[in-house]
């Protein structure tokens, strides 16, 4: 007998419903070949950190910190964390008993077509067999019952997808590392419960950057040179690249004469025909930003729509980071072409690199529709929606009919003294784009030839600086799948001899690290959206109208994480990640990757018992820092400050922070004590500037800076 355990019950149904014949006995599908039973997506977790400890005190302790388990222990989910009722251990016991009948010689393992899916079943097997049996894999790309019926025929052995459960389990293994030891660290300081995470912590962080960026912008006013007059009865707009400050108006005005003074020609026009090729089929993310810039889509309001449709078996399988097809796949698309070509499209099969390439894929295929074919009436609104932007795509890419266009290209001299470039398109069969959208932004050009003059006449144009856009679906999804871009523009415009500084050195070898930044991404396709989730949930950012935005919650994450020198930057999750594709080509082992996650957290516990050490320390919450000078009762530390415990009616308290120097508990102790601290050194001004000086009290209570004996009025 042949046990398939499928991740989820409606993997299940779509098996059973392919096998035919089967009857439900006693929680399991059967025939005289075939037990088809299904998990609950995951019955087991990570141990929690009292479980690996002897006498646990049921508190979060610093003296439990940092934990770095020798092995990982797993235990089966609580009924309680995800259900009312005793679903999860039934079914475990279910499967349990399945594995281990004797009739029973190899078992399936039939979890979702990815890392996640893969260590899910391989969990719930090691834990259920007491004896060795055969072990193959059911990789379901999508959930027709053609694949289905293929992959019956042909099941593969378990040991061709170890590479993918190692990065599945050291990617689980560094998660726990990160999440339990900085989370229970930052939260034990702060006495807010902070959620610290290999990738949530760098999405809020960048939406933090951008929402600060804007907060603080400040317009400036700038003139710049603009001329739209006509030429043969059509308007030409040119924008000179002059640009000169609000106090420079005169000169703009002079540079404007210079230029109306000079004639305007068309020195080159250059004119071909040539073919726009469609865009490429979609993986998740490109997906989900089109979905957001086209309908304010969430990116977790797609997911759960494609997914649906992924499990209706009308698309393939969606966490997918690739936009090509894998060349075993060419059958497939050539049945999905002969369906569609039924439909009146005109589709054709191609057999091109730019389509087909194994080398740009590392799991899965880019998503397409199958040869199932919705009816528009058996999906809701947003459901097609969803479905027509993939399955456009696919005709596009697939369409027999070319997009020919006439490009064209006029260079226009003013003068000696600048050069204008005008770029542009003319339809001349539209092809593909009547069935997937054409995004060119060329305009379509005044009808202008070599040797014409062009009239013009530049005029000061006022205008103002713009502060960045939020983040929305869309430039949140590319930022998270090129988080370094900004950084390669910045090295490929270095010149000759000139060094990068990258989150702080110096780095000679760019070419090096450009090829490094290619394919760095925050996380994947599979795990952004529900990070994303979560960071909302937290109450770490918001999703509204389509932008993000940080809330106070989030600001206080990053402004806690920073003080206490917790390093989760993009930088550090990339470097994360490379690891992790490190453990996925057997480059590195599992118990590689977890010694790089440890080191990294130990760096954070070490700069704590420095700080201690050189009474840097600003203490964990509720800590007593030392006598109130106002009405002699405890101070203790809250979440942004030093407060009496009596603050209501003392409101007696020094900030952790001034002027960008985190006051320690020692230096508040020496503040309360003696009414004046030592000439401490680090504060930075509203210029910028560094200074010196000691903090003292005014007859008020209130923190105030003393500089070389008198007092500053500046309170604190």
């Amino acid at each position: 007998m042949i046990l398939i355990i499928a991740e989820k019950p409606v993997v299940c149904r779509a098996i059973v419903s392919t096998i035919g014949n089967m009857k439900f006995i006693n929680g399991a599908y059967q025939n005289d070949k075939y037990i088809v039973v299904n998990a609950l997506g995951h019955l087991f977790t990570l141990a929690d950190i009292e479980d690996y400890l002897e006498n646990p005190s049921g508190k979060w302790e610093m003296s439990c910190l940092p934990c770095f388990p020798k092995k990982f222990k797993y235990k089966l989910i609580s009924n309680s964390e995800r259900y009312k009722n005793d679903s999860i251990e039934k079914t475990f016991n279910l499967i349990k008993e399945l594995c281990n009948r004797e009739d029973v010689d190899t078992i399936v393992n039939a979890g979702d077509a990815d890392r996640e899916g893969e260590i899910i079943v391989r969990l719930i097997v090691s834990h259920a067999l007491k004896t060795k049996k055969r072990l193959k894999r059911m990789w379901l790309p999508d959930q027709t019952d053609i694949t289905i019926r293929q992959e019956l025929e042909n099941l593969r052995d378990e040991e061709e997808y170890d590479n993918l459960a190692n990065e599945g389990y050291a990617r689980t293994y560094i998660d726990w590392l990160y999440g339990v030891n900085l989370t229970r660290y930052a939260t034990l300081k702060s006495g807010v419960l902070l959620r610290v995470g290999r990738v949530i912590v760098p999405i809020v962080k960048a939406i933090y950057d951008r929402d600060l960026q804007i907060r603080n912008f400040t317009p400036e006013i700038y003139y710049g040179l603009t001329s739209k007059e006509k030429t043969n009865g059509e308007e030409i707009e040119l924008n000179s690249k002059e640009k000169f400050s609000k106090d420079e108006k005169e000169k703009c005005l002079t540079c404007c004469q210079k230029y109306n003074s000079s004639e305007a020609i068309v020195i080159k026009k250059d004119t071909k025909n040539a073919e726009l090729n469609p865009g490429k089929l979609y993986s998740l993310s490109k997906l989900q930003s089109q979905l957001g810039k086209r309908y304010k889509m969430s990116m977790n309001k797609s997911l759960s729509i494609v997914q649906k449709l992924y499990e209706s078996g009308y698309l393939t399988y969606p966490r997918t980071n690739s936009e090509y097809l894998a060349t075993n796949e060419k059958d497939k698309i050539k049945t999905i072409i002969a369906n569609i070509s039924k439909m009146g499209y005109p589709v054709e099969f191609k057999d091109k690199k730019t389509i087909f390439d194994d080398a740009k894929i590392e799991s899965h295929s880019a998503l397409t529709p199958t040869y199932k074919i919705p009816k528009k009436e058996n999906l809701t609104e947003e459901e097609y929606q969803v479905y027509q932007v993939v399955f456009q795509r696919f005709v596009a890419v697939f369409c027999s009919k070319k997009c020919k266009v006439e490009k064209t290209e006029i260079t226009i001299k003013v003068g000696d003294y600048e050069t204008f470039t005008l770029k542009g398109n003319i339809v001349l069969e539209p092809g593909w784009t009547k069935f997937d959208r054409y995004t060119s932004k060329d305009k379509i050009l005044p009808n202008l030839s070599k040797g014409d003059k062009v009239n013009i006449n530049f005029v000061p144009k006022e205008k103002e600086t713009t502060p960045p856009k939020h983040y929305t679906t869309e430039t949140l999804t590319n930022y998270l799948m090129n988080p370094f871009r900004k950084e390669k523009q910045e090295m490929e415009e270095l010149a000759e001899g000139e060094t990068f500084t990258l989150n702080g050195e110096e780095i000679d070898d760019t070419e090096d690290y450009k090829a490094m930044f290619t394919g760095l991404e925050l996380g994947t396709d599979a795990t952004r959206t529900p990070i994303i989730t979560n960071a909302i949930n937290s109450q770490y950012i918001s999703l509204k109208n389509d932008i993000y935005n940080i809330l106070p919650t989030g600001e206080y994450l990053i402004n806690t994480l920073m003080q206490l020198g917790i390093q989760m930057d993009k930088y550090k999750t990339c470097d994360l990640g490379i690891a992790l594709k490190q453990v996925f080509h057997n480059e590195i082992s599992i118990n590689d990757s977890i010694q790089i996650a440890e080191n990294e957290i130990m760096k954070v516990f070490d700069k704590n018992k420095e700080d201690e050490k050189e009474n840097k320390d600003t203490g964990f919450f509720g800590d007593n820092i030392g006598t109130c000078p106002k009405c002699g009762k405890n101070v203790l530390k809250g979440r942004y400050s030093y407060n009496c415990e009596d603050y209501k009616n003392c409101n007696f308290k020094i900030n952790f922070s001034i002027c960008g120097r985190v006051i320690s508990k020692s230096e508040a102790n020496k503040l309360m004590t003696n009414k004046k601290t030592d000439k401490l050194s680090g504060f930075i001004s509203k210029a910028g500037k560094t200074f010196d000086a000691s903090l003292t009290l005014d007859p008020e209570f209130k923190t105030i800076f003393l500089f070389d004996g008198k007092n500053s009025y500046f309170k604190k």
